[in-house]
């Protein structure tokens, strides 16, 4: 076992991250995890610069779940949210140092298609000159590969074969080489509002897929962000944690529990011996890699999971949809469930 808190200060909060007042974050990427904590920090009244692609309207990607943003926030001040474009393909970079200053970084932007890290390649050196307090990064748990079922905690060497999670461990190494004290969050499945079994369910595209002794982690894309606000609220920083629910279970329980919820007949059973032909690559790579995630750390910083299971999470999830808040619909997934 190698374990990547190689100090005595990593991992250990310090006081002067404390953030009692209005603070101004910078959210790299966009996307399901991305935009939910832009609405979460929006409602705490803090400042939030975001990042998208060029030629996206982020207006269209970005339904929030309050569709009408407070006037004055619990602190007594205006939201404020701006929008930069940042495109590496493009060579579009934000001017960091016109946006900044900033309380807070995390960045959500997966690895190039060569292992690099788009944000360390292009705006890495103006990061360092802007120093903030606080740097997080959103990883996979991914990089631990097959653990025949076992646990894997934030000791473990990562050690997938994986292309995409190579990729992953590359960034990770750049990370924590940066200068930055990152803290750098491995999250399993993410689900949530959009990104569940149940469209699949209700259009009839879900699939009962059972492997012997398989299991998936996944985690509820509110406790992704709630991780992220303890973590940066409590000065966690230069070291790693696992962002996980207590309960990994077969992808075949959890669609169980989705179709109860909707009041659905479950689709035929499948035996993955002879499903595994007609799945993409994507999909195939996550069932041949076993591991429950342990959140042992997190919870040991104090953090309390809003959904530790998926039966509560899923509960969540479709009350927030009938109430109209189909969270960011253009990213729907259901394969994201199972990338524990």
């Amino acid at each position: 076992m190698v374990s990547h808190m190689n100090s005595s200060n990593r991992g250990v909060p310090a006081s002067e991250f404390a953030q009692g007042g209005p603070q101004r974050w910078l959210v790299l990427g966009g996307g399901y995890c991305g935009m939910r904590l832009v609405d979460q920090l929006l409602e705490m009244g803090h400042g939030v610069v975001v990042t998208h692609r060029a030629g996206t309207d982020w207006r269209i990607i970005h339904q929030p779940a309050a569709t009408v943003l407070p006037k004055t926030s619990p602190l007594g001040v205006k939201p404020q949210l701006q929008v930069a474009v940042f495109d590496s393909g493009q060579g579009i970079d934000p001017d960091l140092s016109a946006l900044g200053p900033f309380t807070a970084v995390l960045s959500t932007i997966p690895p190039g298609e060569a292992g690099v890290d788009p944000v360390l390649d292009r705006l890495g050196a103006a990061l360092r000159q802007e120093a903030p307090p606080w740097v997080g990064y959103l990883s996979t748990s991914g990089i631990y590969g097959d653990q025949q079922g076992d646990w894997a905690d934030e000791s473990l060497l990562p050690c997938s074969p994986n292309p995409r999670s190579r990729r992953r461990i590359r960034c990770e190494a750049a990370w924590r080489a940066s200068g930055l004290a990152p803290l750098i969050f491995r999250l399993p499945g993410i689900y949530g509002p959009g990104r569940s079994h149940f469209s699949r369910l209700s259009q009839g595209k879900a699939r009962l897929i059972h492997k012997p002794g398989q299991v998936f982690s996944r985690v509820h894309v509110d406790d992704v962000v709630g991780a992220v606000l303890w973590c940066q609220r409590h000065g966690y920083h230069d070291t790693v944690v696992n962002v996980s629910d207590t309960l990994p279970c077969p992808s075949s329980e959890l669609l169980g529990w989705a179709a109860h919820l909707l009041d659905c007949k479950l689709p035929p059973y499948e035996r993955y011996q002879y499903a595994k032909a007609t799945m993409g690559p994507m999909a195939q790579s996550f069932w041949l890699e076993n591991r429950r995630v342990s959140n042992r750390r997190l919870l040991s910083w104090g953090y309390r999971l809003r959904y530790p299971t998926y039966r509560e999470g899923l509960v969540a999830a479709l009350a927030e949809e009938k109430r109209g808040h189909n969270f960011n619909p253009v990213h729907q997934r259901a394969d994201g469930l199972l990338a524990g």
